[in-house]
C-alpha cells in the first residue's frame, strides 16, 4: 500500500510538472505569436464582427492609419472605409470563415484616401468571433502605374521622335513620331545600334555628345542630318539629356528630334519670294499711312451711305428730296472709290473698278480655260440668267477666275470636271455671324466646284494663308489663294471653301451686287415668310449651323427635333411618338450622308418629305453622286427667308 501511494504520488508530481511546463510553453508560444503580431511590417488589425470594435492593432497597421493606439481603439472599423456600420456589417457576416482576399479603399487619419489589397479570417479572440486582416497599400504603386502610363501616352502622342539609347549605343526606346519620321517600326529600331539612323560622317557628332550627355550635361536643340529607312536624309533639330538609374547613375541617353523639312521649305520659299517681300516692305510706311486716312474717312462715309438709304427708303420716288439724296449718295460712292484706291495701293495695282456682268467675263475667257485644264478635264459653266452687276476691276475678277481654275487643275491630276457657277444670292446677319468677314446684304455668287482630291479641315483653314501650298517645292508659292482673297476683300466681298476628302471642292467668292437707281430709292420691305406648326427633324452636323436653323425654325412655329448626326436623327425618330413631315439634312456628314439618312427614315416613315441642303452648289452635288436630280435642295449659306419659304414650298408640295 506504502508502495503504491508513492507511486501515485510520483504520478500526480510529474503530471503536475507537466501541466505547469505545458502552461509555460503556451504562454512562451503566445508570447511569441504577439511578438511576431506586434513587429511584423504587415499592417494588421483585428476586430469584432458584431460590433466593429478594434481588438488589436501592430505598429505597421497605426503608421498605415496614422492613429495612435488608444486613438484607433476608439474608432469603428466602419469609419476606416468612410461606410456605416450596417453595411460593413453585412458585408462581413456574408464572407466565409476561410481566408479572403479583396482589394478596398480605406480612409488614413488625416482624410487621405488609401487603395489596401486586405486577406482577412475568422479567428477567436478574447472569446470574440473575430476576424484577423492583413493590409497590403497598393496606393503608391497605382500611382506609380499611372504615372507611368501617362508619361508613356505623352511620349506616343508627341509630334517629335523621342528615343533612347543605352550607353553601348543600343536602341532601347523607340516613339510613335519616330516610325513617321525615320521609316523604322519600333519592332525594326529597339535593339538595334543608333547608327542606324545616323550618316557616316555625322557619326563625331554623335560621340561628342554622348560624351558632354554622360557626363551628366544636357543638350538643348543641336541641328544636324539623320537618315531614313529609305535612305534619304532628313534636317533634325536635336535635344539630348541623361537617362538616370534609381541610383542616380547614367545608364543611357535620350534623344528629341524634330523634323525641320517644312521649316526649311518655307525659308526656301520665303527666299524665292524675297524681291516680293522687299517691295512690300518698301511700300509698307506708305501703305500704313494711306490705309490709316482711309479707314478713318470710310467711317464717315458709312455714316452718310447708311443715312442716305434710310432716307431714301422713307421717300417715295417722285419726292423732291430722292434726286438729291441720290446724287449725295453717288457722290459719297465716288469718295469711297477714292478711299479704296488708297487701300490697295500697296499691291502695286492699278484698281478701276467697274460694274460687270461676270457672265460675260466668264464667257470671255471659255477658250482659254479650256487650253489650261486640258482634254481630261471637263469645263462646265451654269449661269444664272438675270445676273446683279458687281464693282470690280475686271483684271482682277479675271485672275480670280484664273487662279481657281489652276487650283482645280492640279487637284484633279487624272482629270475629272470643273463647274463654273454664278448666282444672285442674300447674305444676312446669321451668315456674318458664322463667316466673319462678309458683309450682309445682296450679292453676286462666284462658284468653282472640282471633282478632285479635296481637303481636310486642317488643310482649309491655312489655304488662304501667304506662302502656304501643298504643293510640291517648286510647283507653287502659295500665293494664288491668298490672292483670290485679297482681291475679293478689296471689293467688299468674302471668299470661302467648301470641301471634303475625296469628294472634291467649290470654292465660293460672294461679291457686292450692284443695285439698280430705282431700288435704291424706294427699298422694297422685308418679305413676308409664312409659319407653320408642322415637325421637322433637323440633321446637322456642324454646330453654329445646326443651331441658326433650329431657332429660325422654331421662331416660325415649327417643332423641331435635332440631331448632330445621321445615327442620331434615327434614333429620335424612332422615339417620337408622334408624325414627323420633314427631314432637314445635310448631304455630308461624318459616318453617314444625308442621302443614306433618307433612305433609311423612309422605311419607317414613308410620308416624310426630305430637304437637303449643302454648301456646295446643287449641281455639284448631284454630279457627285451624292443626291439625285430632282430632289429638294438647299444651297448653304441661307437666310432666314430661304430657309423658311423652302421648307414651306416642300411642306406643301402634293
Amino acid at each position: 500500500l506504502e508502495a503504491r501511494l508513492r507511486a501515485s504520488a510520483a504520478a500526480e508530481s510529474a503530471a503536475l510538472a507537466a501541466a505547469v511546463e505545458a502552461n509555460a510553453a503556451l504562454q512562451r508560444s503566445e508570447e511569441a505569436q504577439r511578438h511576431l503580431f506586434n513587429t511584423s511590417p504587415m499592417p494588421l488589425i483585428v476586430y469584432d464582427v458584431l460590433t466593429l470594435e478594434p481588438l488589436a492593432a501592430n505598429e505597421a497597421a497605426l503608421r498605415l492609419y496614422g492613429y495612435s493606439w488608444h486613438e484607433l481603439m476608439q474608432v469603428n472599423v466602419s469609419a476606416l472605409v468612410g461606410e456605416s456600420p450596417e453595411v460593413v456589417r453585412e458585408r462581413l457576416l456574408s464572407m466565409p470563415d476561410t481566408q479572403v482576399t479583396g482589394t478596398a479603399n480605406y480612409l488614413r487619419r488625416d482624410g487621405t484616401v488609401l487603395t489596401i489589397e486586405y486577406t482577412t479570417r475568422i479567428i477567436a479572440f478574447e472569446g470574440r468571433r473575430a476576424r484577423i486582416t492583413a493590409l497590403n497599400d497598393l496606393t503608391g504603386r497605382i500611382e506609380a502605374e499611372q504615372t507611368n502610363a501617362l508619361l508613356v501616352a505623352i511620349v506616343e502622342s508627341a509630334n517629335d521622335a523621342i528615343l533612347s539609347k543605352q550607353l553601348d549605343g543600343v536602341i532601347s526606346s523607340w516613339n510613335g513620331a519616330a516610325e513617321r519620321m525615320f521609316g523604322y517600326t519600333a519592332n525594326e529600331a529597339v535593339g538595334k545600334a543608333i547608327t542606324l539612323i545616323i550618316p557616316a560622317d555625322r557619326l563625331h557628332e554623335e560621340v561628342e555628345f554622348d560624351q558632354r550627355v554622360t557626363a551628366g550635361e544636357r543638350v538643348n536643340s543641336y541641328e544636324t542630318v539623320r537618315r531614313r529607312k529609305d535612305g534619304t536624309e532628313v534636317p533634325v533639330s536635336l535635344s539630348l539629356a541623361p537617362v538616370l538609374d534609381g541610383a542616380g547613375k547614367v545608364v543611357g541617353v535620350s534623344k528629341t528630334a524634330r523634323d525641320l523639312s517644312a521649316q526649311r521649305a518655307a525659308t526656301e520659299a520665303l527666299q524665292r519670294t524675297e524681291d516680293q517681300l522687299r517691295q512690300a516692305q518698301k511700300m509698307e510706311a506708305i501703305g500704313r499711312f494711306a490705309g490709316g486716312i482711309a479707314h478713318d474717312f470710310n467711317n464717315s462715309l458709312s455714316v452718310i451711305l447708311s443715312y442716305c438709304d434710310l432716307i431714301a427708303g422713307d421717300l417715295e420716288p417722285a419726292h423732291p428730296a430722292a434726286a438729291d439724296i441720290e446724287e449725295v449718295r453717288k457722290a459719297t460712292l465716288s469718295a469711297a472709290d477714292l478711299t479704296r484706291q488708297l487701300l490697295v495701293f500697296s499691291r502695286q495695282q492699278v484698281i478701276a473698278p467697274k460694274a460687270l456682268d461676270l457672265n460675260l467675263t466668264v464667257r470671255s475667257m471659255d477658250k482659254m480655260l479650256r487650253r489650261i485644264l486640258g482634254e481630261d478635264v471637263d469645263l462646265v459653266s451654269q449661269l444664272a440668267a438675270d445676273l446683279g452687276h458687281v464693282l470690280v476691276d475686271p483684271g482682277n475678277i479675271e485672275q480670280v477666275i484664273m487662279n481657281l481654275v489652276v487650283n482645280a487643275r492640279d487637284a484633279m491630276p487624272t482629270g475629272g470636271q470643273l463647274t463654273i457657277e454664278t448666282a444672285n444670292v442674300e447674305l444676312d446677319s446669321a451668315y456674318g455671324v458664322l463667316h466673319l468677314g462678309s458683309n450682309p446684304g445682296p450679292h453676286v455668287l462666284l462658284a468653282v466646284s472640282d471633282t478632285g482630291i479635296g481637303m481636310d479641315r486642317q488643310t482649309q483653314a491655312r489655304i488662304f494663308e501667304p506662302f502656304f501650298t501643298t504643293k510640291e517645292v517648286g510647283k507653287g508659292t502659295g500665293l494664288g489663294l491668298s490672292t483670290v482673297f485679297g482681291i475679293a476683300q478689296q471689293a467688299g466681298g468674302s471668299v470661302w471653301v467648301y470641301s471634303e476628302p475625296a469628294r472634291g471642292t467649290t470654292f465660293k467668292v460672294y461679291l457686292p451686287r450692284v443695285a439698280p437707281v430705282a431700288a435704291l430709292s424706294h427699298a422694297p420691305g422685308p418679305s413676308v415668310v409664312a409659319h407653320g406648326g408642322e415637325t421637322v427633324l433637323l440633321a446637322e452636323d456642324q454646330e453654329q449651323v445646326r443651331n441658326v436653323a433650329h431657332g429660325i425654325l422654331q421662331r416660325r412655329g415649327y417643332r423641331v427635333i435635332v440631331a448632330s448626326s445621321a445615327g442620331e436623327a434615327l434614333l429620335l425618330a424612332e422615339a417620337h411618338p408622334g408624325p414627323i413631315e420633314l427631314l432637314l439634312t445635310d448631304v455630308v456628314m461624318p459616318h453617314q450622308s444625308g442621302a443614306e439618312l433618307a433612305k433609311r427614315l423612309a422605311v419607317t416613315r414613308p410620308d416624310t418629305k426630305v430637304l437637303f441642303m449643302s454648301g456646295y452648289t446643287d449641281d455639284s452635288v448631284i454630279r457627285h453622286g451624292v443626291l439625285e436630280s430632282g430632289v429638294s435642295f438647299l444651297q448653304k449659306p441661307f437666310t432666314p427667308e430661304s430657309l423658311a419659304k423652302k421648307v414651306r414650298e416642300v411642306l406643301d408640295e402634293r
